[in-house]
């Protein structure tokens, strides 16, 4: 088997998990009489193992795939780098030197009500024992964490939901394609305005092609807005990336209501409000019919959006949290 492919979340992973190795060579030879950083030595050492096993770890083609879908594999390593990044925080003898920058990462997790940003934010070195503030300290970076660990299984359950839909609505549209193939007619994509003859996608009677014709243009016109929806989106390392699924959702739900909208312009459920005369105006309006599922997708867009968002990475390191 190859070596894992290098992605964006690798490529993040693996600078910070040697920084965190940089941070442990800093800190010098052991004091022996400082147990508790050393034993804080040995959780980030162990730690940083575990995620080179994830980084360097060949599961096979299978494996690969169900630890694709599942996500095991991408959120044990960034769980595993972040209780690495804690432990060498919490090994440095002078941690508190470090406090800014954590009450920075901290403050993008946490609300400000809750009780361990609280604390970190009022923590004074000296006041308390070195025992206290670390426990403080690490208390504060681990719910900043887990915050943004669950965020991640969010984004992949998103995900995941966009690429069943998308399974489905392919489904659908080809069915519809398959049918419209075989018995021509039998979804009547055909027009009857008032005193003109029928007006049909492939001319002027039913044909096979009538309901790809109109998948296609309506998947044509879902593409306007997919390109729109990739060029406002800022670039993300988050390790689930749902854009090109958003986009995918676009375009097929497009061909799918192109078909619904020019059986209701054949149904006449439009008369008096829109006018088709012509086979080029037909197909001109599954494009724009293709075009209007950007009315139900813009939720879509919004709300992964918001799951994203919360994924972000974390500020301090370089990367993603």
């Amino acid at each position: 088997m190859g070596k894992p492919r290098a992605t964006d979340w690798r490529l993040v992973v693996r600078t910070r998990v040697e920084r965190v190795r940089a941070d442990l060579a800093a800190l010098g030879p052991v004091d022996p009489l400082d147990q508790e950083s050393a034993r804080w030595r040995e959780v980030a050492e162990r730690e940083a193992a575990v995620v080179d096993e994830v980084l360097e770890g060949d599961l096979g083609r299978w494996r690969t795939i169900a630890a694709w879908w599942s996500g095991w594999r991408i959120e044990r390593g960034w769980r595993a780098l972040h209780e690495a990044e804690i432990a060498v925080s919490a090994a440095s003898p002078g941690f508190l030197g470090r406090l800014p920058g954590l009450v920075a990462r901290v403050a993008e997790q946490l609300d400000e009500t809750d009780p361990r940003r609280r604390a970190l934010e009022e923590l004074r070195p000296g006041e308390f024992p070195v025992g206290v503030e670390r426990a403080v300290v690490v208390d504060a970076l681990r719910a900043a964490f887990d915050r943004s660990d669950f965020a991640h299984a969010g984004s992949r359950a998103l995900r995941n939901k966009l690429i069943a839909a998308s399974a489905v609505l392919l489904l659908v549209n080809t069915a519809l394609g398959v049918v419209g193939l075989l018995s021509p007619g039998y979804l009547p994509l055909c027009v009857r305005p008032e005193q003109l003859a029928a007006v049909c996608p492939t001319g002027a009677a039913a044909g096979g092609a009538d309901v790809w014709l109109v998948q296609a243009l309506g998947g044509f016109g879902a593409v306007l807005a997919a390109v729109v929806l990739l060029l406002r989106r800022r670039p993300s390392l988050t390790p689930y990336v749902t854009v090109g699924y958003q986009a995918t959702i676009k375009v097929l739900l497009g061909a799918s209501l192109a078909v619904v909208g020019v059986l209701a312009l054949g149904a006449g459920v439009t008369t008096g409000l829109i006018g088709v005369s012509s086979q080029s105006a037909l197909l001109l309006w599954a494009v724009i019919l293709g075009y209007s599922q950007q009315v139900a997708t813009r939720l879509l867009d919004s709300y992964a959006d918001r799951v994203l968002e919360q994924a972000r990475p974390l500020p301090g390191h370089g990367g993603e949290g």
